[in-house]
């Protein structure tokens, strides 16, 4: 009998809104989908696939990305975002930002989560994602990840568009994993008003917060053609129910439905069940593609037959008598300088001769002469002959020597003794060496070079797109099975305000923790899971330095 009597009264608030929805001519349709937040089963649903406008519930969205961007590094809640024209324009409600304005993101989330504010809203959008547009993407791209198959976003603060669109069942998903991905952020959505950088803001949800025991959030929405929308979440002893109410005619009685939706759902679910937390979606960036350089193709290259280029024709080398082995391998008789010099300086016959200008003699120095310069000249030229005192001389003479060039080289006897005579005179005619003296290696002519160059087709480089963002699912607790304990307390409420103050207060090791309280024999235990054991370990060893209690589990 009370099942049937609940279930009349659910149909009968159903059915009442019907026609309360009928009775204006531009009334939006209704919808609702309460579930139970702690296993995601539907407790009641009402059109809740029906695609319609979410309005400014499709904030919540770009909530969860910012908070996202924030997790994975990519801004921090004290990066300051620049309000473009466009933001600034954004109609009511908002914060009353202006083009080229410099805030925090902190208080952008603020505006958004609090005031409902449009233009934090698209602020938050471009500047993550550096466009209203790519950030509509994101949006929906996450969607799809979170399982929100009937929902696709084009704006980022929920203003009536064409193709923007939800669900009820969609925006309670969402509301969900609001609670369960980002607890340490979702007290923002209880808080009845906030400082937003530029004006204090009062939250738009303030009187359901205010009349319903148990509601700590979430977003409300309202536009002409949407309705009064809201989606809520309310606790009430160890149960949690978030839902969803689309095309409301009032505040007050979208307010007044949902409270009876959620009155009616908490009579029907258990006291205790097995907590089935949502599978948390992770983001894989993909490494930007590397741009090579763009070539615009010639006639040439894209002609259907190569051309030929042909290269003017050169004369070959002249080819050089070869030598025979036995004289390059025989020992040359020793000469002087001055005959070296001689033989240095001839030319092949018919070959031109180069005369060197004659060149002022230096000025000798003070002190000296002529005379002292060429017997310091002969003294070196005999030292080659005569044995030497060096201590490097037996080091040199058992190496290697050096085979003679086969051109012979010019004695410099001849160069000084001209260079001393009393007035410059031209060089001396060149005498011409004979073919003993002017031996070389025998060496094979060089292949003679192609007079033909073939030009390829080239390409146009590579166009291939930019790779989008991709969305994979991981487990939830990715491999990490130890957490924490904070000791026993004698009501839930107790050891939930301490979960929420370990949090604020290490929120660099308990940001991504699993926040829980088990009831035991002894009483309430708030536990910290889903940690490394090193991670687990570091965090007892902080709190025990707070003489606060702690033990490292396994879960």
């Amino acid at each position: 009998m009370t099942r049937i009597l609940t279930a009349f009264r659910l149909w009968s608030h159903a059915l009442l809104a019907v026609l309360v929805l009928g009775l204006p001519a531009a009334a939006a349709p209704f919808a609702a989908y309460v579930m139970d937040a702690r296993t995601g089963q539907p407790i009641y649903r009402q059109n809740s696939d029906t695609r319609l406008h979410p309005a400014s519930l499709t904030k919540m969205m770009t909530l969860y990305l910012a908070f996202t961007a924030i997790e994975s590094g990519q801004v921090r809640l004290d990066s300051k975002f620049t309000i473009s024209s466009n933001a600034a324009a954004e109609p009511p409600s908002k914060l009353g930002l202006r083009a080229g304005q410099q805030i925090e993101l902190r208080y952008l989330i603020r505006a958004a989560a609090i005031k409902s504010a449009n233009d934090a809203a698209t602020a938050i959008g471009e500047g993550i994602a550096g466009s209203e547009d790519a950030f509509a993407q994101r949006m929906t791209q996450m969607a799809r990840a979170l399982g929100m198959n009937n929902t696709q976003f084009r704006n980022a603060n929920g203003l009536t568009q064409d193709g923007h669109y939800s669900t009820a069942h969609d925006m309670s998903q969402l509301g969900r994993h609001l609670f369960y991905d980002f607890p340490q952020y979702y007290n923002l959505f209880s808080r009845r008003s906030a400082d937003a950088g530029i004006a204090q803001v009062a939250s738009t949800n303030r009187r359901f917060l205010d009349a319903y025991q148990g509601a700590d959030g979430i977003k409300t929405g309202y536009t002409r053609a949407a309705g009064f929308n809201l989606t809520a979440s309310a606790q009430r002893g160890n149960k949690r129910l978030i839902a969803s109410v689309f095309g409301g005619t009032s505040t007050a009685h979208r307010n007044q439905v949902m409270a009876e939706l959620l009155d009616s759902s908490f009579t029907r679910i258990p006291d205790r069940v097995r907590e089935v937390r949502p599978a948390r979606p992770r983001l894989v960036a993909q490494a930007a593609p590397t741009r090579r350089a763009q070539v615009e193709p010639t006639p040439a290259a894209t002609s259907p037959e190569p051309q030929r280029l042909v290269l003017q024709a050169s004369p070959p080398p002249s080819t050089r008598p070869a030598a025979a082995a036995s004289t390059l391998v025989a020992a040359r008789p020793a000469m002087n300088l001055t005959e070296a010099l001689r033989k240095a300086t001839a030319v092949e016959p018919g070959t031109a001769t180069t005369v060197l200008a004659s060149s002022n003699r230096p000025k000798a120095r003070p002190g000296s002469s002529n005379r002292a310069i060429e017997q310091a000249v002969a003294n070196a030229v005999a030292m080659d002959e005569e044995p030497s005192a060096s201590l490097a001389k037996p080091v040199l003479a058992a190496s290697k020597r050096p085979v003679r060039s086969p051109r012979r080289s010019a004695s410099t006897a001849d160069v000084i003794s001209e260079a001393s005579a009393p007035a410059p005179v031209a060089a001396a005619p060149v005498q011409q060496a004979s073919a003993e003296d002017m031996q070389l290696d025998s060496s094979h002519a060089p292949r003679p070079r192609s007079e033909t160059v073939i030009l390829a087709a080239m390409g146009e480089g590579d166009r291939s797109p930019v790779e989008e963002l991709e969305v994979v699912r991981r487990p939830a607790d990715s491999g990490r099975n130890w957490g924490i304990a904070l000791g026993m307390y004698t009501s839930k409420v107790e050891a939930e305000h301490q979960l929420v103050s370990m949090a604020l207060q290490d929120g660099s090791i308990f940001g991504g923790a699993r926040r829980e309280v088990a009831n035991t024999n002894r009483g309430f235990e708030p536990r910290f899971g889903n940690l490394t054991k090193g991670v687990a370990q570091l965090a007892c060893d902080r709190l025990h330095s707070r003489s606060q209690d702690c033990t490292v589990i396994a879960n």
